[in-house]
């Protein structure tokens, strides 16, 4: 699934090229991916009609483009987008369109040894640029009004589309990365603030994860405590930390929890840098270009391969239904309680 630096690498692609320009209509081409839409698609497509994409913002891994009718109309409706496993958003420009400033053709993975390659060679018909509309896993399709197409395609049809009402946030602040409004859409009111954002008292973050008196790592992953995290990113968090993911959030010392969550923040600013993290196809950003940063990876998905820290061989561990990598050096699971 993609975590909060792949969220947001395809957020600021939106912001760079889809903001204030209408919607001219739009087919639904799955109802899956419009399953929490409580009209469906016709509802979906009344709330789009005549409006104007005027924000990309991001909360987590939670995507909306804020609507509107213009510039500075209030934004008390959103399109909120939550990618699943596989959902991507892609621009489609007009024929003979380029892309901004840049026009060289996206690239693709980079597996150990591989270098760059063209996207046509190395991913599906569904991330290439100019193809059929007839792809298999387009999901939905927004028509902008100067012959754009903003795509949500989605192969395992987890992901979702949804337009809504927007509300307050309950401080008052920013809703999310990229708005200067204090609302967010209301099925995201419940998500936490993320290590990204500025807004989110850290102070507080440390004292209501120590209240939680449960195993860090499910700490880590729980959205309504502290959102963005995923499997990966918190496996490489708690590497660097050199914490064990089932140490218990009530005995760490503040400082302890204090080092865990600037890791976590770094490995994604890092992320971020460079794309985001791919292993395949299904994660690409507007363009349909991956990122870098599996090159980068200490831990995770790296089993019986040596820790880069200390050299013992990384291993695996079942956790919550997926694997948890980490050193058995660097990072020793605690003792059970007798």
């Amino acid at each position: 699934m993609p975590e909060l630096p792949e969220v947001e690498t395809v957020r600021r692609g939106l912001a760079g090229r889809v903001l204030g320009r209408p919607v001219a209509g739009i087919e639904v081409h799955h109802p899956r991916s419009v399953r929490r839409q409580p009209g469906g698609a016709r509802e979906l497509a009344d709330r789009l009609a005549g409006q104007q994409f005027t924000a990309a913002v991001r909360r987590g891994k939670y995507l909306w483009l804020t609507l509107g009718e213009g510039p500075g109309a209030p934004p008390d409706q959103a399109l909120v987008v939550h990618l699943g496993m596989s959902g991507q958003l892609l621009v489609q420009e007009p024929a003979g369109a380029r892309r901004g400033a840049e026009a060289d053709p996206p690239t693709a993975f980079l597996a150990d040894g591989e270098r760059p390659a063209d996207l046509t060679a190395t991913l599906p018909p569904t991330v290439v640029r100019d193809i059929p509309l007839t792809t298999a896993h387009l999901r939905v399709r927004i028509d902008l009004a100067d012959g754009g197409q903003l795509w949500f395609v989605d192969q395992r049809t987890f992901g979702h589309v949804m337009a809504v009402d927007t509300v307050p946030t309950v401080d008052g602040a920013p809703g999310g990365l990229g708005s200067d409004d204090a609302v967010v859409p209301a099925p995201v009111a419940h998500i936490a603030r993320d290590l990204l954002d500025p807004a989110l008292d850290r102070a507080d973050l440390v004292r209501r994860t120590r209240a939680r008196r449960t195993e860090i790592k499910r700490a880590l992953l729980d959205q309504t405590l502290v959102s963005g995290v995923g499997n990966i990113y918190a496996d490489e968090a708690l590497w660097r930390a050199r914490l064990h993911g089932a140490r218990r959030t009530d005995v760490l010392r503040p400082e302890r929890l204090r080092g865990l969550f600037d890791a976590a923040t770094d490995v994604m600013h890092e992320a971020l840098a460079v794309g985001g993290t791919s292993f395949d196809a299904l994660y690409v950003d507007v363009d349909g270009a991956a990122g870098f940063f599996a090159r980068s990876l200490a831990v995770y998905g790296r089993a019986g391969r040596p820790c880069p820290r200390c050299g013992a061989v990384v291993r695996r561990e079942e956790f919550m239904n997926r694997g948890s990598f980490s050193c058995p050096r660097c990072q020793r699971r605690p003792a059970l309680p007798r």
